[in-house]
């Protein structure tokens, strides 16, 4: 702060012919203790004071009289560059209350009077005490201050949070009762600072430096520095891990067979293992920070920085032996920062051997990365964006299941075996608030009806004969706050008809052999592929039941009524099998998709699938062909019925007629077909797989198959 931030800029001024008239009234209107009186060239002449007003009316003047009579020549001028300190040393001069500020020239720009530096003082503290105040707030480490008796003034919120206090609930109590054992009084007593002493507060132990406050060698209060050891101890056990892990990092480099140089972003040798060191016959001081073309022949390590382009098993001449090397770039936030080198020096016959081992074991995991995909596809959470339609009925069911599965009521899904009931159960669940909670199955039809009321509520221990001591929980038990899906609830035997009724109704059931009541909250969801309104007629299934369960229906068309969607099934199929077989057949031919549209699909979307599965285990090409379809489908659909005017996957196309579909011919084609891919990968079946766009495991398969070993 400067004397230009302190001073007034909007004041009166005099001339030394001015009256004592105009210079009342001006004094009057500025309210202040004295104005400057300018000369004509507006240099200052002096000022005139309530002290020089009071002085000339004692002498009982007229007000006519000139100023230029009574004013003060003798004037404090203060420069207006002053600084806050400079300010305050020329105030302590002025021997009037208010002084006037020049500027260069020495022409009046301002007043300046006490009250204004004691103004200007309080800002400033203000200010002064702001800045301290966040400063402390902001400090990583707690602080704690008190007074000259030891009463708390302040703590930052870092103290605040490291021993659980509240500034506004401590502060003016003695710190003594906060902190017990932390002791200032020494430091308050003699103003000694204490450094590094231990103070440990329930589980926290920290290092404080206690620092006195002075004024004029005066102790008016102290502070307290606190920095947590347990932080510290944590940062120095990391840095020692660090150093095991570079410990460890160089041990294992150098018990590698091959030999590793590492390189930064200049080219500059910054590691090697010591399988390298002995290749090259120096020892580490010797390659260490060096550029690496002088240390290994024909190096390009410095050129893969440049480029950042990988190189991966290139002949080098060392020595004028040929070696396999490798140059992989080092990148850090898009950035190449180095690059590392590996030489190996196995010999051929080692290399032919290990390929073979790799080969075989590369076959295993094939197999098993497909049987995983298959697993993978089966157990994953199903969803309605996964139900493959354009049928506007199937996308209006789509929405009421939609809705549905918001609330809590019971919903009834019917339909033919293989319509995906099943999904359409798991998509509810997925998309209901109970998404997180068990989806448990129930096959109605699956489970022996002797043993269907056991494993539906569980049994307490020793209920019957075999039974567990310590009993068993039932499906219901499995499903508390969930959803279970009832699947096929046409053949519940009625006897456990009545006891399901009373779950739907009260949420609560008994286990067998127990009298305890125990209560769940599911939410039910049935399906049939029976009608079971009939069921009811014919009292094969309790009327009462039936409408508990149909409260919201959902009747899932079967395929041939929505033909339009077996196009879209049959690419969704198509995707899911090129995934889990390796394989890119990417469409089918117009003969066989016209085969599929006539079909009449008594099994629905399952058999659709099983037929699109089955022609891509039988096909080696990117399309899949008639010949590639169950036999049952093509004798159903004579070749002139395949063309354009009866339809197909889309009625605009034209289908050319069915090829014929003799088993030899198609396998003797697939013979052909990889005889050439083969021969053109020179009997590398990796690379054949890849032509024929499978995977190598299936490739065998067909080999093997085929006869073609």
């Amino acid at each position: 702060m400067r004397l230009e931030d302190m001073m007034t800029t909007n004041f009166a001024t005099l001339k030394a012919d001015d009256s004592l008239q105009d210079a009342v009234k001006l004094l009057r209107n500025s309210k202040r203790d004295g104005l400057p009186v300018l000369n004509d060239d507006g240099s200052l002449a002096g000022i005139f004071t309530k002290t020089n007003l009071y002085d000339s009316l004692l002498e009982n003047p007229s007000l006519d009289r000139p100023v230029s009579d009574f004013y003060n020549r003798n004037v404090v001028k203060i420069y207006k560059g002053l600084t806050y300190d400079e300010v305050i040393e020329a105030v302590r001069k002025i021997p009037v209350g208010t002084g006037v500020v020049v500027d260069s020239d020495d022409r009046v720009v301002g007043l300046f009077t006490k009250v204004e530096l004691i103004t200007s003082l309080f800002k400033e503290e203000r200010l002064l005490n702001t800045r301290l105040n966040a400063m402390c707030q902001a400090m990583h480490n707690a602080l704690v201050s008190v007074d000259e008796k030891g009463r708390i003034n302040f703590i930052n919120m870092a103290a605040g949070q490291l021993f659980s206090i509240d500034h506004g609930q401590v502060r003016g109590k003695f710190l003594d009762e906060i902190m017990p054992g932390l002791d200032m009084r020494k430091v308050l007593e003699t103003g000694l600072v204490e450094i590094g002493a231990e103070y440990t507060s329930g589980d926290t132990t920290t290092m404080v430096n206690k620092t006195p406050l002075l004024d004029g060698g005066r102790v008016v209060g102290a502070i307290a520095i606190f920095q947590d050891i347990t932080e510290l101890e944590s940062i120095a056990e990391e840095m020692g891990t660090v150093k095991r892990l570079n410990r460890t990092l160089q041990t294992v480099l150098d018990i590698g067979y091959d030999a590793l140089v590492v390189v930064d972003e200049n080219g500059l040798v910054v590691l090697v293992n010591r399988t390298f060191l002995d290749f090259i016959r120096l020892e580490e001081e010797a390659v260490m920070n060096r550029p690496i073309s002088e240390v290994l022949q024909n190096s390009r390590l410095h050129v893969v920085v440049k480029t950042g382009i990988p190189e991966i098993n290139d002949i080098q001449f060392i020595d004028g032996k040929p070696y396999v090397v490798s140059r992989l770039p080092i990148v850090r936030d898009r950035q190449v920062i180095g690059a590392v080198g590996k030489i190996s020096f196995r010999r051929v016959d080692e290399l032919r051997s290990l390929a073979a081992r790799l080969e075989a074991m590369n076959s295993r995991l094939v197999h098993f990365q497909e049987e995983l995909k298959k697993a993978r596809f089966q157990e994953r959470p199903f969803h309605f964006e996964d139900i493959v339609t354009i049928n506007p009925a199937m996308q209006a069911l789509i929405s009421e299941a939609r809705q549905a599965a918001q609330g809590l009521s019971t919903v009834l899904i019917s339909g033919e075996s293989g319509v995906g009931k099943e999904l359409m159960a798991q998509a509810i669940h997925q998309e209901s608030p109970r998404s997180g909670a068990p989806f448990v199955k129930v096959n109605c039809a699956a489970i022996p009806e002797n043993l269907l009321e056991s494993e539906f509520f569980g049994y307490a221990g020793g209920a019957f004969t075999g039974a567990m001591k310590s009993g068993k929980e039932g499906l219901l038990d499995r499903a508390d706050g969930g959803t279970l899906f009832l699947d096929e609830i046409g053949d519940m035997p009625l006897s456990l008809q009545g006891k399901l009724l009373r779950v739907l109704q009260d949420q609560a059931y008994e286990r067998v052999g127990d009298t305890k009541t125990v209560r769940v909250n599911i939410r039910f969801i049935a399906a049939t592929n029976q009608d079971l309104e009939n069921k009811v007629l014919d009292g094969s299934f309790r009327k009462d039941l039936f409408y508990r369960l149909n409260v919201i229906p959902i009747p899932i068309p079967p395929l041939r009524q929505r033909a339009e969607d077996i196009k879209p099934l049959v690419f969704a199929f198509l995707n899911k099998y090129n995934e889990i077989f390796g394989m890119q057949v990417s469409d089918i031919a117009p003969e066989a998709a016209a085969v599929l549209r006539l079909y009449s699909w008594p099994g629905n979307v399952r058999e659709l699938e099983n037929v699109i599965e089955r022609a891509m285990n039988l096909s080696v090409e990117e399309v899949i062909g008639i010949e590639h379809l169950p036999p049952h489908l093509r004798s159903g659909c004579p070749a002139a019925s395949l063309t354009g005017q009866q339809g197909g996957l889309d009625s605009q196309e034209t289908f050319a007629p069915a090829v014929p579909a003799y088993r030899w011919e198609r396998e003797e084609r697939e013979r052909e077909t990889i005889r050439k891919a083969l021969k053109q990968s020179a009997g590398n079946k990796s690379e054949a797989a890849r032509i024929l766009g499978m995977s190598r495991s299936w490739l065998y398969q067909k080999i093997d198959r085929l006869g073609l070993k």
